[in-house]
């Protein structure tokens, strides 16, 4: 009895500072390399998401998680290196799915990233240090602790 290639992950961060040709050049290269050596079960764009933490000063990526099947490690290393070396690629990870793993959410590409708004210009900070503040409202005392009970019975 043969068993079933292995169901793999590849989460794919993509610069989104890099023009949308060559982003999309990446994608379709990665997703005919798959096909080619392999069986592309899914492909998700995810969109530009806020990263975790910043990578090499970026704060942003654009997601793309693309799920296949690979009977060999002949695809797995081919993607490895050529993501590797690919620019515009900020991460990539390659996960082996272990048997009844549940499928992916489904997920709508996230909205456009709002950027930081810029700040106030110094009259506008001006102005708003010069209006009327509302007096402060002091913190209620701390309550009193009860008092300690009495004890029941006292043992001689």
């Amino acid at each position: 009895m043969t068993l079933p290639a292995p169901t793999y992950d590849l989460v794919l961060l993509l610069d989104p500072r890099v023009e949308d040709d060559a982003r999309a050049k990446i994608v379709a290269d990665t997703r005919a390399t798959i096909d080619g050596n392999g069986e592309l079960l899914r492909h998700d764009d995810w969109g530009e998401r806020a990263l975790s933490y910043p990578i090499e000063k970026q704060a942003n990526a654009e997601y793309h998680l693309l799920q296949f099947h690979a009977s060999g490690s002949e695809l797995l290393d081919g993607l490895d290196r050529t993501l590797r070396i690919t620019d515009g690629v900020v991460r990539f990870r390659i996960i082996k799915l272990n048997p009844g793993v549940p499928d992916a959410p489904e997920m709508a590409a996230a909205p456009a990233v709002r950027q930081p708004e810029a700040p106030a210009a110094p009259a506008e900070v001006e102005a708003a240090e010069t209006d009327e503040m509302a007096p402060a409202v002091e913190p209620d005392p701390p309550a009193e602790a009860p008092p300690a009970e009495a004890p029941v019975a006292e043992i001689v």
